[in-house]
């Protein structure tokens, strides 16, 4: 809230959301909701009211920006702190946000700290020694612009923040009067004002742009103090070298400096410009290639031109020999020439196809390779003659020494070869000759699958291709968590351990021929056989696999995974035995005895008669319908009704 505090007309009004309705209200109500502050008692009264709201619409409308409208014009630019809270251009319905009115004559409208105030918020981050200035050392009537007075309504510019220009010279006087810019942010910062930073200056915008090592000159070097004690920036000679440099050669050469010379350095001299004055063609040795860029003196010790100079030879210029003499024993004698031009001493222009003609020509992937990653640099110790009998004399073992012993011996091409590291050699027939040969699920594996990265190899992890342990568990977790160790540990005709292989199998993880239910507590009989394994053995927090189950918690009684459907009718002590009626093989017929089990013995035609032709009795357990047997009524006449002859109960 600092620019309002300021402007000393703090927003007029900001009627909370009770105003809803305006300032129309009937005689009986009370006409405002509270004193005005003391910004705003010019508009006390009821006849004011429309000053700063508008009527009507069902809720309080503000027209703060009508009256301050510098606030409005920076909301609408996106200039100044009021820019950042997103009020809608135009719009005074988020004034009363902060500035809340009728609070009395003393409420302060604007309420802010100072040492708390983020400056960055009004577009003007301070920086460096801007950060510790007090306030006032800125915010004064003299920095306000002539432009920006006519916009601000408060007339004592010592209560406003608004109208200071970003420009340095508002507060810094320019000592420089105007010739080298307004922005003087192109030499100096904001930690220290005495501190010329050269790179932050476009020094080849003027006349005279610095480059070499002029640009690394300090600036007091140059613009040294005028007449007035102050540095010079214009009226500085700078046509010839001489305006600045004295002549080391003491007028020995007639010609400019830059005949031999350039910025970059004075010991050293151009070729270029020597060549344009002097033509070694002519000689006995042009100069060719990177010859051309030798400085002269690199031949020519102590600028003595006339000494007479060996040159049939590379070796007469360059030695010692760099290669250490590998080379000697070649047809040429080692001679530059033979692998390296005159345009570079690199790249070299012995090829793929010079190689061949060595004792270990390139082929495959080697032919790709970069001299380098062979004969690795080492300057004038580098090695062309390298020990290449075995792959592992220039590749690391990738291994981690799995393959050190017999019968392979760290012998890489026996997987691989020249045309890759990837894919192996290695093949499903070579596998069969391994300890663990693949069958059925295990040949449609990638390699990776199985022979992954170890971190029990160092110093660093390794790709692992042999086990000490080749059960199941060396590559799959065991999902049963042990609930089947037991059978595992029983063993194969092998002598070896069955694993998971006591009931899966390597044609498919879901094929369990090997597992026979009936060696178990539960044997599977009638329907059972047909149940799926996952309709008894409930796998837990509503999961959809079998891998989480415990197996060994299944039920193994009717009514412990079937429900009761008598609703109770034939429980014993809450429980309701349903092997006493039915059996595996099938849920109907029952196998209820009507004689030895009920009241009413079935005799003569009763013997055929259908359940529910007497058993129609259907209630409500449990918002369930069921069949009730008990109590079902004996006598002749609940049946066939009362005019049946003779009708009597069965004894």
């Amino acid at each position: 809230m600092l620019e309002l505090r300021r402007t000393g007309q703090a927003i007029r009004l900001a009627i909370v959301a009770s105003l809803a309705m305006g300032c129309v209200i009937s005689p009986s109500a009370q006409i405002s909701p509270g004193p005005l502050s003391r910004a705003h008692q010019s508009l006390s009264g009821a006849t004011n009211c429309t000053t700063c709201h508008r009527l009507g619409g069902g809720e309080a409308t503000f027209k703060c920006l009508d009256c301050h409208n510098e606030i409005a014009t920076r909301i609408a630019a996106h200039k100044g702190l009021h820019s950042q809270y997103h009020i809608n251009p135009g719009s005074s319905q988020d004034c009363a946000r902060c500035h809340s009115e009728h609070n009395g004559e003393d409420f302060p409208l604007i309420k802010w700290d100072p040492r708390n105030f983020d400056h960055k918020q009004t577009g003007y981050v301070l920086e460096g020694k801007h950060a510790a200035l007090a306030c006032n050392r800125c915010h004064t009537p003299d920095k306000v612009s002539a432009a920006e007075r006519t916009s601000i309504k408060v007339r004592d510019l010592n209560r406003t923040f608004l109208g200071v220009s970003q420009a340095c010279v508002t507060c810094h006087q320019d000592e420089h009067k105007g010739r080298l810019g307004a922005t003087c942010l192109q030499c100096h910062n904001f930690e220290n004002w005495k501190v010329v930073s050269v790179g932050q200056f476009d020094h080849s915008k003027t006349r005279y742009p610095l480059t070499g090592l002029h640009a690394q000159v300090a600036c007091q070097k140059c613009h040294t103090p005028g007449p007035d004690n102050k540095p010079r920036y214009t009226g500085i000679p700078f046509a010839q070298c001489a305006d600045c440099h004295n002549d080391p050669h003491r007028g020995s050469f007639v010609q400019s400096c830059q005949s031999c010379h350039n910025t970059s350095g004075w010991k050293k001299i151009s070729v270029e410009a020597v060549n344009q004055r002097f033509d070694h063609s002519k000689t006995k040795f042009p100069l060719l290639g990177k010859h051309l860029a030798v400085d002269c003196l690199q031949c020519h010790a102590s600028g003595d031109f006339k000494k007479p100079l060996a040159f049939q030879k590379c070796m007469d210029c360059h030695k010692p020999d760099p290669h250490g003499g590998q080379f000697t024993k070649r047809p040429e004698g080692g001679e530059c020439a033979s692998c390296h031009t005159l345009d570079g001493w690199k790249p070299s222009k012995f090829t793929v196809k010079d190689h061949a003609s060595t004792a270990y020509p390139l082929q495959g992937r080697h032919s790709k390779l970069e001299c380098a990653q062979c004969h690795i640099p080492k300057g004038k110790d580098t090695l062309f003659k390298v020990k290449f009998q075995r792959c592992t004399d220039c590749h690391s073992d990738q291994h981690a020494g799995q393959f050190a012993g017999s019968p392979y011996l760290n012998a890489c091409d026996r997987c691989h070869n020249l045309e890759g590291y990837k894919p192996s050699t290695f093949t499903l027939t070579q596998h069969k000759a391994t300890r663990f040969q693949l069958t059925n699920g295990h040949i449609a594996v990638p390699c990776g699958d199985c022979h992954k990265e170890s971190a029990e190899f160092k110093p660093k992890p390794a790709v692992i291709y042999h086990w000490s342990n080749l059960n199941c568990t060396s590559c799959h977790t065991d999902p049963h968590k042990g609930q089947f160790k037991d059978r595992m540990l029983q063993l194969r005709a092998d002598g070896k351990a069955a694993g998971c292989e006591a009931c899966h199998s390597t044609k498919s993880w879901k094929e369990l021929s090997g597992f026979d239910h009936s060696q178990t507590s539960f044997p599977l009989v009638g329907t059972h056989r047909a149940t799926a394994c996952i309709d008894c053995h409930k796998p837990p927090n509503l999961e959809t696999k079998l891998m989480n189950v415990d197996f060994k918690a299944a039920p193994t009684k009717c009514e412990d995974c079937h429900e009761d459907v008598h609703g109770r009718q034939f429980a014993k002590g809450q429980v309701t035995p349903c092997a006493n009626c039915h059996n595996s093989a099938k849920w109907k017929p029952s196998l209820f005895d009507h004689d030895k089990a009920t009241a009413f013995p079935l005799q003569g035609v009763h013997r055929n008669v259908k359940c529910e032709a007497c058993h129609k009795n259907i209630r409500s357990v449990d918002s369930k319908p069921v069949l009730f047997y008990k109590p079902t009524p004996k006598e002749c006449s609940a049946c066939h009704g009362p005019s049946v002859p003779n009708a009597q109960s069965p004894k």
